[in-house]
């Protein structure tokens, strides 16, 4: 039976972290699969189906969330004596959606989402949590799950598709356990999967922390063919059928790739032990994707920056890192609310500005704020951004009188010459900045020009640039503790 809303008046009992697995789980995995539903303001739960799945991936020992990150968080509690057994924050596409314009004018739509958690051998209540919009976690839907109830679905989670070992350093429990699935490779692009496979593993373990914590990770791959290769592009009226249904486009934003397809998902990654499964995109275009602890893409492509995109969104993906940058267009509105502090570990809203949220870790002798030139790094992303409005309304202006759209090119060089010689000016006013590397709190971040700061000029999560591979201390330190509490 389904109630709503009415765990605000449960009687909590805190458990230990130290309480033992095998006393309340056993080494399985019980995958909740549902429907959410709702417009910006409404959160409507419907239960899909529940299974008995491999063998429990994530930490033993470590058993209630210690990172108050996501705006989500599970919770399930033994049904008995109301102990917390397990929690986990999370985000999902269904959250961003609810920051878009049409969820806020009332527009609803539903998304398929899951949770995980150990199987548990007796009884117990599945409580869901959302923050409002203080970041102040409040129950919304709780489900009571029989582990013993004929309806939860124990067959095989194999496929049959193809697992690749990657890297293998120990037991599940103990490490991070990684699966990146190959989304829009065709029976013939085996061979591609496994290049790529291995390339962007190789990269991940280039960039600190994880190059330091590699034996802290398994990483495992799987091929499941598509009918076709690359994926969904729908403004260019490109549909391919492939086998997790990946589209750009995602809230209208050209470069915002993601699949809707989680069941799918969840079903591809089943057939190996996982904390995180991230797709692989095979298309030669720029984009990506990262929601917390649900979800990730990236393109498997030799166009610029791909590589640094892979590990920007494993960035979201994996420790709910925000993204630094605040010039580049996206479909959200006041994604973070004013007066609020994030919750995110690298972003703030500096409302106490004598307790910075990485005071450990400020260089000495800046200033907070910290001044670093912000009107001029302005001033030239607004002259490429008026650049590319008049090439583009140029460039429609020609198509309309009839121009073949092969000359366009060679019409617009004025402005594509225009635009790349800004372009370098705003990569070398980041990349020889005299506090490049300083760690002070500078404004611009989160989407927003004024009201969030950032720790360092540039950064993995901030604008990418080819001298700066760098998630920088704060950052980096969040990613550390992450990795440890999956291996302790």
């Amino acid at each position: 039976m389904q109630r709503l809303c009415v765990l605000l008046l449960w009687p909590v009992i805190l458990f230990s972290q130290n309480m033992v697995f095998d006393d309340f789980f056993e080494n399985h995995t019980m995958r909740v699969d549902y429907y959410h539903t709702g417009s910006a303001d409404e959160n409507i739960i419907s239960i899909d189906q529940i299974y008995k799945q491999g063998i429990w991936a994530g930490t033993t020992t470590q058993l209630i969330d210690p990172f108050n990150q996501g705006i989500y968080c599970l919770k399930v509690y033994d049904r008995v004596s109301s102990k917390l057994l397990y929690s986990r924050g999370f985000a999902t596409y269904f959250s961003e959606y609810q920051t878009t314009g049409p969820a806020k004018r009332g527009i609803r739509k539903t998304y398929h989402e899951t949770v995980l958690f150990p199987y548990p051998k007796k009884a117990v209540l599945m409580v869901l949590e959302k923050r409002n919009r203080n970041n102040i976690l409040q129950p919304f839907f709780e489900w009571e799950i029989d582990p013993a109830d004929y309806h939860i679905n124990h067959e095989s989670p194999n496929r049959g598709d193809r697992v690749i070992n990657v890297l293998d350093h120990g037991h599940p429990h103990k490490k991070v356990d990684l699966v990146i699935l190959g989304e829009g490779y065709t029976k013939t692009e085996e061979e591609k999967f496994e290049h790529d496979l291995k390339k962007y593993t190789d990269v991940l373990f280039t960039i600190e922390p994880f190059k330091s914590n590699k034996t802290k990770f398994n990483v495992s791959g799987i091929f499941s063919p598509s009918m076709e290769s690359g994926a969904d592009e729908p403004t260019k009226g490109i549909y391919k059928n492939t086998v997790l249904n990946a589209t750009f486009n995602a809230f209208d934003s050209p470069r915002y790739l993601l699949t809707e397809d989680n069941k799918t998902m969840r079903d591809m990654a089943a057939q190996v032990p996982y904390d995180l499964a991230y797709i692989m995109v095979n298309i030669e275009r720029y984009g990506g994707g990262g929601i917390y602890n649900t979800l990730a893409t990236f393109t498997a492509s030799e166009v610029p920056w791909n590589e640094h995109v892979f590990v920007h969104e494993f960035g979201h993906f994996f420790a709910g890192l925000a993204d630094e940058y605040y010039t580049s267009s996206v479909a959200y509105d006041e994604f973070y609310p004013r007066g609020v502090e994030p919750l995110e570990a690298n972003i703030t809203a500096l409302l106490d500005p004598e307790n910075v949220k990485w005071k450990q870790w400020l260089t000495p002798g800046l200033a907070i704020p910290t001044d670093w030139g912000k009107a001029q790094f302005d001033s030239l992303n607004k002259a490429v951004e008026i650049l590319r409005g008049e090439n583009n309304r140029r460039r429609q202006e020609w198509l309309d009188k009839g121009v073949a759209p092969a000359k366009l090119d060679s019409l617009s060089k004025v402005f594509a010459d225009s635009i790349a010689a800004t372009s370098r000016r705003i990569n070398v006013f980041i990349s020889d900045h005299p506090l490049r590397g300083k760690i002070g709190v500078f404004e611009g971040a989160g989407y927003s020009a004024e009201g969030l700061y950032r720790p360092t000029i540039n950064s993995m999560m901030h604008k990418f640039d080819e001298k700066d591979w760098s998630f920088y201390k704060v950052s980096e330190e969040f990613l550390k503790k992450m990795i440890d509490y999956y291996c302790q």
